[in-house]
């Protein structure tokens, strides 16, 4: 096509199915203008060799709410296009053959129950009744989703790209995006050409729908999109005689799903070593492709499935295919405005999930272009989590050695991945391995998990029930509760803010009070226009022109990323000094004990109250000591550039070897937050939760000058909260929560836990989440009758508003 317009709203780059997806959202919403170029034919990358297997369950409520979308936008293509998109639902099997999957499965069918997703946990001899070809030896149970479907992929996108045709979009196939020009944060223009003619196109926007080709565009744009292709292999079968319309079958534990098709059945396989592809770059003339076969890789998959599947060893193979895919290094998609320029957008690296989550990820990045914001949480998939450093071209081959895997791998709790680790170190990194330190990893950052004892296997040993870990936890939370622990903080991000306004760009972008003295620490949030927390962060006054931005590990990039969003015409230097100071958390009611002793400064109440910070001599060096905690005990952080950290760590150490001191990790941080009732971000806070009801309402100064969100919580205050967040710890000290758990109140399904953990010093499983209380008091709300679904066995729960261990914080300002 060459006639294309000189000018377009919006570019589209990449005619998948996510591309055809976005163009047909865009153009549903009104927009004109919409033009999407697709360098070869629509599908001819991955789209077209696609399984087709359409799931309604995902991991959390909202990619479940995409996914279930994604089904009813496919039902009904047909109708408004004229072109079948072969979608039909014939539900779906999952298989156990250990007891731990099978307790996964019945976790699953709980989150699913208060996901609103219709399933059925059943037993073998149930799975045999409605699946009469599956040998049901070893397998230990199951669930059913009546739901579930299945569809033709090239013909879902084919009828996506045409209902955008007939809304005006223009659809351009053979027309490839040579160059991107930009022009500070913002993309000018587009590049393209064709086998005999080519021009430039200047645009308000581009979408970066590229597939497998998502990285190499992603740097024509100059944004981070880490993905990469491995090999996936399937087989089809001759026809077989007699076979009849079947449920997708899944048996993660033999890496393996089945698909009937036609009189066939379709064998494919996510096998735990997976095979990178295109380290060098995929071919120029790459067009519905297939890879070498690799019949030695797939081979222990088809022995196993031909005992698991007997009649396959009859049936002959017309087909064994293989053809690449591309996965992200945590195994969920790009979808967002890319945190390094203002007009390019990502939605690529569907990890063979492409299918069922194009038309619910479509219609989300549409909503949100044409708003200006999310239209609900969507931090699972957000491409501003990706860290700069995910790009690099040999981690992203490591990992994606893993990553396709770990799509069939047992979903443990904590579960760490093997691949690619040990990218970003802390300043104390080994002085804690010589301690007995079982790393985790998060963005990269290698963190204390927990501590291993003498004599104990310094590794995760993991399982649904009591993990190996989990005394090690109780007892460094024993410590912190009544003597003093350590553990590092340094992989938290640190964002310093400085300039002439910086006070006022502060009280602008975030919620709390910022004209404070030099050393106060502000717990505050940075809100949305409709009050939804984007940030949950504390600042700390350094000077009358500075400020030290504390942010999540996890959301440095993106909290960055919003600050300078939002600067506007504010006089301000925002700037990452992360990996310039180490951080030691020194936390438990002899922690002032402590520092006393290795420091001649003054850490009383007078001089050092709760919520202030002071620069301080520890040992023969320099540092800042911040009063502040997520433990819930009088504690300190203490923060220390790097060159002088492993000093102070050795410092710090050897004195608390006479007081008792013990190290800790994140699993004990995590369980003594969930005891004190403080909130996670990306679990209990998102952006679609509003400040008032997640119970920070103490942490908003509307007295202040007008900040962003601020109508939306005077709104709020006089319309009522609609939920409340809540926290509820189990009568039985047995059963373990994580999270997504189904909330019962007075008998009825309301919710669904927003996180979950075991509070050892409580000694009981405790957990948060949301329940609707629109026109109820307090008290009302408090006098139900509330339990937490676990496993299918409703187990009786305390409610609480206020945390359930010191609820008036009398400990941390001890």
């Amino acid at each position: 096509m060459t006639n294309l317009p000189k000018h377009a709203r919006v570019v589209i780059i990449g005619g998948g199915v996510i591309g055809c997806s976005v163009a047909y959202h865009l153009a549903q919403l009104g927009w004109k203008d919409v033009v999407l170029l697709e360098r070869k034919q629509l599908t001819s990358g991955t789209t077209w060799h696609a399984a087709g297997l359409i799931a309604q369950l995902r991991a959390t409520a909202n990619m479940t709410k995409l996914a279930k979308y994604s089904q009813e936008l496919y039902g009904n293509l047909e109708n408004e296009t004229g072109v079948a998109t072969g979608f039909k639902r014939v539900g779906s099997i999952t298989v156990a053959l250990t007891e731990e999957r099978r307790e996964e499965l019945s976790r699953s069918a709980g989150m699913a129950r208060a996901f609103g997703v219709e399933i059925e946990e059943i037993s073998p001899s149930e799975i045999k009744d409605r699946y009469a070809h599956l040998n049901i030896d070893g397998v230990t149970g199951g669930v059913y989703l009546p739901k579930d479907g299945q569809g033709d992929p090239s013909n879902i996108a084919l009828s996506l790209a045409k209902g955008a045709r007939m809304k005006g979009a223009v659809v351009a196939e053979r027309t490839k995006v040579t160059r991107i020009n930009k022009a500070g944060r913002r993309v000018q223009s587009v590049d393209w050409e064709t086998a005999d003619a080519h021009g430039t196109m200047t645009c308000d926007m581009i979408v970066n729908c590229a597939g497998m080709w998502g990285h190499e565009v992603g740097r024509m744009a100059g944004v981070n999109v880490p993905l990469h292709a491995c090999e996936h292999f399937y087989i089809v079968t001759e026809a077989i005689a007699g076979l009849t319309q079947l449920p997708v079958l899944r048996v993660p534990d033999e890496c393996a799903y089945y698909k009937e098709d036609a009189g066939k059945i379709l064998l494919g396989a996510f096998e735990p070593n997976a095979k990178p592809w295109a380290m060098d770059g995929i071919p120029a003339d790459f067009e519905f492709d297939q890879l070498p076969e690799d019949f030695d890789h797939f081979e222990p998959i088809l022995e196993a499935a031909v005992a698991r599947m007997p009649m396959l060893a009859e049936a002959g193979i017309h087909t064994f295919f293989n053809g690449p895919e591309s996965f992200t290094p945590d195994d969920a998609y790009h979808l967002g405005l890319a945190p390094e320029m203002d007009n390019v957008w990502v939605a690529a690296g569907f990890n063979s999930i492409g299918i069922q989550s194009a038309g619910g990820a479509g219609m989300a990045l549409a909503q949100w272009m044409d708003a200006g914001e999310k239209p609900f949480d969507l931090g699972d998939v957000d491409i501003g989590r990706m860290q700069p450093f995910q790009g690099n071209k040999t981690y992203l081959f490591e990992r994606s050695k893993e990553t396709l895997g770990l799509l069939y791998a047992d979903h443990f709790p904590f579960r760490q991945k093997a691949t690619a680790r040990g990218v970003r170190r802390t300043p104390f990194h080994q002085h804690l391995l010589e301690q007995g330190a079982v790393m985790g990893e998060l963005a990269g950052w290698e963190r204390a998990n927990w501590f291993a004892d003498e004599g104990q296997t310094p590794e995760y040993a993991y399982s649904w029930k009591r993990q190996n870990f989990f005394g090690n936890v109780g007892a460094e939370l024993n410590a912190i509760r009544t003597n003093v622990g350590m553990y590092d903080m340094s992989s938290f991000g640190k964002i310093r803010v400085e300039g002439r306004d910086a006070t006022a760009f502060l009280n602008h972008i975030g919620g709390g009070q910022h004209d404070v003295p030099e050393g106060k620490i502000i717990y505050t949030q940075f809100l949305n226009s409709r009050a939804g927390i984007e940030a949950d962060v504390t600042v700390t006054r350094l000077s009358e022109t500075a400020y030290l931005v504390v942010t999540p590990a996890a959301t440095r990039l993106a909290d960055q990323t919003w600050m300078q969003r939002h600067m506007g015409d504010f006089n301000v230097v925002i700037t990452d000094v992360t990996a310039g100071e180490g951080v030691l958390a020194i936390m438990g009611p002899n922690s002032r004990k402590l520092l006393q002793a290795v420091s001649p400064n003054d850490f009383g109440n007078d001089v050092n109250p709760f919520g202030t910070a002071q620069e301080i001599e520890i040992g023969m060096g320099l540092a800042r000591a911040h009063r502040v905690t997520y433990v819930g005990e009088l504690g300190w952080e203490v923060y220390v550039s790097t060159d002088m950290a492993g000093h102070v760590f050795e410092v710090l150490h050897t004195a608390g070897q006479n007081m008792g001191l013990k190290l800790c990790g994140m699993h004990m941080m995590d369980a003594a937050r969930m005891e004190k009732g403080f909130r996670h971000f990306g679990h209990d806070i998102t952006a679609e939760d509003h400040v008032l009801e997640t119970g920070l309402g103490f942490a908003v100064k509307t007295d202040k000058a007008d900040f962003i969100g601020r109508d939306a919580v005077m709104s709020k205050r006089d319309a009522g909260l609609e939920r409340r967040l809540m926290q509820f710890k189990l009568r039985d000290p047995e059963p373990l929560l994580y999270h997504n758990e189904p909330i019962l109140r007075d008998g009825k399904v309301v919710s669904h836990l927003s996180s979950g953990g075991y509070g050892h010093h409580l000694g009981a499983a405790l957990g948060m989440g949301y329940v609707p209380c629109a026109g109820e008091s307090v008290a009302d709300v408090l006098s139900s009758a509330y339990e937490i679904d676990v496993m299918g066995v409703r187990v009786q729960a305390e409610a609480q508003l206020k945390p359930f261990y010191d609820p008036a914080s009398e400990r941390v300002k001890a």
